[in-house]
């Protein structure tokens, strides 16, 4: 019966084994984007970006003139 529960032990794949075999299954599960929609959203991010950062300039520029002239009046 130990002999059995050894065998049986050994089979089982170890923890890093069973991880890299479910990690491939799930990827082969996913549905990935084609080479357009994957151009077409990094367009995306970047534009989105790109706009951002103007507005967060512009918004900088903005409170540090407001405030260069509220504290020279002070």
């Amino acid at each position: 019966m130990a002999k059995e529960e050894k065998s049986i032990a050994r089979r089982q794949p170890n923890a890093i084994q069973r991880y890299f075999r479910e990690t491939v299954g799930e990827l082969k599960k996913v549905n990935w984007p084609s080479r357009r929609e994957a151009t077409n959203l990094t367009v995306v991010v970047l534009a989105v970006t790109f706009g951002m950062s103007v507005v967060l300039g512009l918004l900088d520029y903005i409170y540090t003139w407001f405030f260069r002239i509220l504290l020279s009046l002070a």
